[in-house]
């Protein structure tokens, strides 16, 4: 149900939720499936995803590639279903390679992990229109277009105001509104902000050969990380995560040479590539941002709110998945007598993600630092290390479950 903001109104409801994306919706979602009132405040101007016209739509630049934990819980949600599969590609085989004049390399495969997929890659689209047609289907659900002014917490519970005067009023607050948290700063939390001087260029391409459902990514030193995800059908989706001179000199060039640039690295893996669409092309500020907590008094962080990460193992969006999967959880499982929003309740919330929060964060920004890296001992010793893990089954085991969530 939506709901247009007036200066009158006072909107109560068991959980607001501040955001507009894919981890918005789906906490909504999942909130309001629990038996919960859910107030969602929206930007103003936040338009509303176009419907699907006749003929194929264009394929979206910004696409996810979600892990067991995300189709987990979308699948729970009765989202996952309803997504369209044709625009759906399963990730069979991640292929990574090194650099150098002897690169390493080291891969994982569904059949090692005895899964079906390793992951999915699914349109930003896709996932927003699948998540918007289970929410107008939902009960106790009520959307606010404003802008939030102030954020006021007591023992009662909280109260977003907005600048036309008007308010809600609820027992929990989720910042589900991105890196630049309005929530978060609010409820001033103060972060770790460290730029990487990386943009993630993407794209896609139409390839000349089969992908078979492999990912490949490679790292090459001193001109970034870059990642070829399998779309359906003979096409990929370029994800570029470029240093910011090189970032410059992509976006100036056209994607014909940009599909140059990418033949020398996949060289016959994918024969030829051209550009899906020739305009459809954007890069996007990389940066570590670490919150130096993801609750406060009747408040709790999900997704990039809580955490941004280095995009070059893909994880960003799972664990925002894995953030509402856990909040969720967590307020299922509450004693009867605590409220929702409860401080103990929001502690028990954190420490279930502090770890993986944590690892995530270690690793991204580990392996981002160690492959940005030319000294050419440094770069032997990576592609080594690549080599010989390879050769490890168990801890690539290890390190495969993790991934996906499992």
């Amino acid at each position: 149900m939506t709901s247009p903001n007036s200066s009158s109104a006072r909107h109560q409801s068991a959980v607001c939720i501040v955001g507009n994306g894919a981890i918005a919706k789906t906490t909504a979602l999942g909130f309001a499936q629990a038996g919960h009132s859910v107030t969602v405040l929206v930007p103003p101007s936040a338009p509303s995803t176009p419907a699907a016209a006749s003929g194929e739509q264009p394929w979206d630049v910004r696409v996810y590639a979600l892990n067991h934990t995300a189709h987990g819980l979308l699948s729970q949600l009765k989202v996952w279903g309803a997504l369209d599969m044709e625009r759906v590609a399963a990730v069979d085989v991640m292929a990574v390679n090194g650099d150098g004049a002897k690169p390493g390399d080291l891969a994982f495969d569904a059949f090692g992990a005895h899964v079906g997929a390793l992951a999915w890659i699914v349109e930003d689209r896709n996932l927003n229109q699948a998540l918007d047609a289970a929410l107008r289907f939902a009960a106790n659900v009520t959307i606010v277009q404003g802008r939030a002014v102030r954020l006021a917490s007591d023992l009662d519970g909280a109260s977003v105001h907005l600048d036309d005067g008007s308010a809600i009023a609820s027992a929990l607050v989720v910042g589900a509104d991105g890196g630049q948290s309005w929530v978060r700063g609010q409820c001033d939390i103060g972060v770790d902000y460290r730029s990487y001087h990386q943009r993630a260029v993407v794209a896609n391409f139409a390839c000349e050969q089969a992908h078979h459902g492999v990912a490949h990514q490679w790292f090459t030193g001193e001109e970034g990380i870059v990642a070829l995800l399998p779309l359906p059908g003979k096409r990929v989706s370029l994800v570029w995560s470029a240093p910011d001179a090189l970032a410059d000199t992509i976006m100036n060039e056209s994607l014909g040479e940009l599909a140059v640039r990418l033949a020398v690295l996949a060289g016959d893996k994918l024969g030829e590539l051209k550009p899906l669409q020739p305009e459809a092309v954007k890069d996007l500020p990389l940066a570590l941002i670490r919150p130096h907590a993801i609750v406060a008094p009747r408040v709790a962080l999900v997704g990039d709110a809580a955490h941004v990460v280095h995009p070059l193992a893909g994880h960003g969006m799972n664990l925002g998945f894995a953030d509402v999967a856990a909040l969720l959880k967590t307020i299922a499982a509450r004693e009867p007598q605590r409220a929702i929003g409860d401080e103990r309740v929001l502690a028990r919330y954190a420490r279930a993600r502090k770890e993986d929060i944590l690892l995530m964060q270690v690793a991204t920004d580990g392996l981002a630092r160690l492959f940005g890296t030319n000294l050419e001992p440094v770069r032997i010793a990576r592609n080594l290390g690549l080599n010989l893990l390879d050769k490890l089954p168990l801890l690539k085991r290890r390190l495969m479950s993790h991934a996906m969530g499992k």
